[in-house]
């Protein structure tokens, strides 16, 4: 049966590599949505090249542009605009599958607006759970939605766990980590990093924030965090390992003694694939593993010295409540000032442990309005911390 597809965050790393999945698979995918945020050049490229029926961005400048350019080329793309656009093609009927691949807090809205609607959910935003893990469950449930991981380490594990949804036997979720640029670098090195060395990621080809957040190990740790909300399992039974060949994605332990693995090359079209497909396999374009090429496979606890990031997040889930809201905030601002080359690499860290010390007893409250007004008094928060840091 042929599914539409709605693709949030269309531009981004994982919005293209969605497109070029869904372009191998003409016969089983239409694509109904892009939206962008500011790639506008990008966004039309797209538009042009799958014809969706619409796509939404941030301004209404950027809307008229585009409709200009559709008019010339007398395209009948509609073009929707502002705050309430990217939940309009997120819900919209005619939708079938929503890939939510918008970074950070901006996307939270547009998740929920699809998992009331009752769609089947491809979840690349981890801060949807992050932020506000029992409102977007909660949404989830009463509208009726199913929710597909695609960071590759949380589908490593729905691969890896029994089916029909069965949790009986669990002893331990591993997620691994390549421990980015940073994993044998020195103290020093690590507090001066600049942006460019910090987005170098050895492994995976990814945004910058996110590759910061790789740097870090904050990427992990709000994984951890994200794993015990998709998985309903607790704090204590999720560990971090740190695997610099990329090619375990993750794996689950159970109480018999076995530990089933999913691996493949580091390429995000394969979390995608198999979320597309689920429960069929499809093509996806990725380069098969060869495991006689890879030679070895290496793992190793992380630094809580070099990655202080990671025990932050630990710390932020249990606490609950709105503890885990304000470190990823707290975080967001950071990791941007940081690539503004307004603070140091070492200071991310401080900033988030400054805000959470302070924040991370409040409340997440039972709706997306409350955690996102506790999202902006952490960023309240952070900036002045990063003031009183930079003056």
């Amino acid at each position: 049966m042929m599914k539409s597809i709605t693709v949030l965050g269309a531009t981004g790393s994982i919005g293209l590599s969605t497109l070029d999945v869904v372009a191998r698979h003409p016969e089983r995918f239409r694509v109904y949505a892009l939206s962008a945020h500011s790639r506008i050049d990008a966004l039309l490229e797209l538009a042009l090249r799958h014809r969706p029926e619409c796509v939404a961005v941030s301004d209404e400048a950027a809307a008229a542009r585009l409709r200009e350019q559709f008019g010339e080329r007398g395209l009948d793309i509609e073009v929707l605009s502002g705050s309430g656009a990217l939940e309009t093609i997120a819900a919209a009927p005619a939708v079938d599958l929503v890939m939510a691949a918008i970074v950070g807090a901006a996307g939270l809205r547009s998740a929920i607006a699809a998992a009331r609607a009752g769609k089947c959910i491809l979840l690349a935003n981890k801060e949807a759970l992050v932020m506000a893990g029992e409102v977007f469950l909660r949404a989830c449930r009463e509208g009726g939605a199913s929710v597909l991981p695609i960071d590759s380490e949380h589908n490593a594990v729905f691969q890896c766990l029994p089916s029909g949804g069965q949790r009986g036997g669990i002893r331990r979720i591993l997620l691994t980590a390549s421990g980015g640029p940073f994993r044998e670098a020195s103290l020093k090195t690590i507090e001066e990093a600049t942006p460019a060395q910090a987005v170098a990621h050895p492994r995976w080809s990814m945004g910058r924030k996110i590759s910061v957040d790789s740097a870090t190990m904050m990427n992990k740790g709000l994984e951890l965090i994200e794993a015990h909300y998709l998985f309903d399992v607790a704090s204590s039974s999720i560990e971090v390992v740190v695997h610099p060949q990329s090619i375990v994605h993750s794996m689950v332990e159970y109480v018999d003694g076995s530990v089933l693995a999913q691996l493949g090359n580091p390429d995000m079209r394969t979390p995608i694939a198999h979320a597309l497909g689920y429960p069929d396999r499809i093509e996806s374009g990725v380069t098969p593993l060869d495991l006689m090429a890879a030679g070895r496979l290496d793992f190793e606890p992380p630094d809580p010295v070099r990655f202080p990031c990671l025990r932050l997040a630990r710390e932020a889930l249990e606490c609950a409540g709105g503890a885990p809201c304000v470190l990823n905030a707290a975080n967001e601002m950071s990791v941007e000032s940081f690539l503004q080359e307004r603070i140091r690499f070492g200071d991310i860290a401080r900033v988030n442990e400054a805000v959470l010390n302070k924040l991370g007893g409040e409340r997440a409250g039972h709706d997306v309005n409350s955690v996102i007004e506790l999202d902006g008094r952490a960023r309240r928060l952070a900036s002045e911390v990063m003031e009183r840091m930079t003056s």
